[in-house]
C-alpha cells in the first residue's frame, strides 16, 4: 500500500473527497494565477498550462536526487501526449547544490539528461524570499507531519487539470513511483 507521504492513502488522492475527486481549496487561487520567469528570463503565465496535469518540482544539478531528472523526462515523454507537463524550478537553497547560472543549468540538463520539459528561472522555494508560486504550493499541500517548509531538492507537487494542488511528494519519492497517481488524473 502506498505511503501517506506519497500523497496517496487507501487508494485515493490525499485531499480528495469520498468520490475520489480533489477537494476544492479554501482559497479561490489556482496555479494558473501565477506568472514565472523562464530560464531565458521571459515572464510567462502558468495559465498557458490550463487543462493540463502538472508536476511542479524544485530541482538542483549537484544533488543526490539529481538522477530523478531522468525519471521526470521519461514521465514527460510518455504522458505528455495525454496532457501532462513537468515544470522544473532550479533552487540553490539546499546545500548550495544549484550554483550555476541559467546557461549552466540548461547545458547540464541538456547534456546529462536531454531534458525537454519546461525549466524556469532559479528561485527560492522557502523563507521570506520564496517565490509566490511556492508560497502558494506549500500552503495548499503540507508535507509530512503537517510542515509547510520544503525540506530539500526534488520535492514534487501534483496539480490536476483544474489547477488544484492535489498531492505533495517527498524528495525520496522517485518520479516513476508516482506515475499511477498522475495517470489517475489524465484522460
Amino acid at each position: 500500500m502506498p505511503s501517506a507521504s506519497r500523497g496517496i492513502g487507501c487508494g485515493r488522492l490525499r485531499g480528495a473527497n469520498t468520490n475520489g475527486e480533489p477537494e476544492m481549496s479554501a482559497s479561490s487561487q489556482r496555479v494558473y494565477d501565477f506568472s514565472v520567469q523562464t530560464l531565458a528570463g521571459e515572464s510567462v503565465s502558468l495559465s498557458q498550462y490550463r487543462g493540463k496535469v502538472l508536476l511542479i518540482v524544485n530541482t538542483a544539478s549537484e544533488c543526490g536526487f539529481t538522477p530523478q531528472y531522468a525519471g521526470l523526462q521519461t514521465l514527460y515523454e510518455q504522458l505528455g501526449p495525454r496532457g501532462f507537463e513537468v515544470l522544473a524550478f532550479p533552487c540553490n537553497q539546499f546545500g548550495k547544490q544549484e550554483p550555476g547560472d541559467a546557461q549552466a543549468i540548461r547545458s547540464f540538463c541538456d547534456l546529462r539528461f536531454h531534458i525537454t520539459f519546461p525549466m524556469f528561472a532559479k528561485i527560492d522555494v522557502k523563507g521570506p524570499d520564496a517565490a509566490p508560486l511556492y508560497a502558494y504550493l506549500t500552503q495548499e499541500k503540507r508535507g509530512v507531519l503537517g510542515t509547510k517548509a520544503i525540506k530539500w531538492n526534488f520535492t514534487k507537487f501534483l496539480v490536476d487539470a483544474s489547477g488544484n494542488v492535489v498531492a505533495r511528494y517527498a524528495p525520496t519519492e522517485k518520479p516513476e513511483a508516482i506515475r499511477a497517481d498522475i495517470e489517475k488524473l489524465l484522460p
